[in-house]
């Protein structure tokens, strides 16, 4: 691949990340809109949309973020990465569990705190049993 083509694939990674959140917040609006919350609708486009725009900011400037966005990163970046995975799911298991008991004790189902949980467990265990095959 040329150094041309390199650099417009690159770009194009850079800015699908923060174009993502600003699709993520219009459709977060509409929804909202549509369910007759527009006050909140409006603050979580506000949110991601100021996310898009640092997102935005630091793809000039920060090394890093560049490196991340690279269609093909090299190890450092690609660990980086996989641990930023690895730490961000850790967080949702750990939240959505501790919604799912905080229903459970409020006399509530859990349900689709449950099902969050689950889900995480069956891709915990099918992430292992491939990877301890492949790797």
């Amino acid at each position: 691949m040329s150094m041309r083509a390199q650099q417009m694939t690159s770009n194009t990674a850079r800015r699908s990340v923060p174009g993502f959140f600003l699709v993520l917040g219009v459709a977060c609006l509409v929804a909202a809109t549509f369910g007759g919350r527009l006050a909140v609708g409006l603050v979580t486009f506000g949110i991601l949309a100021v996310c898009s725009l640092a997102l935005v900011l630091l793809g000039r400037r920060n090394e890093t973020y560049q490196g991340l966005t690279e269609k093909e990163p090299d190890e450092r970046f690609a660990r980086i990465g996989g641990r930023a995975w690895a730490g961000t799911g850790v967080v949702l298991t750990v939240g959505n569990l501790s919604a799912f008991i905080g229903d459970l004790a409020s006399g509530r189902s859990g349900d689709p705190y449950f099902w969050f949980v689950a889900t995480a467990a069956i891709a915990y265990i099918a992430g292992v049993a491939f990877w301890s095959r492949h790797t």
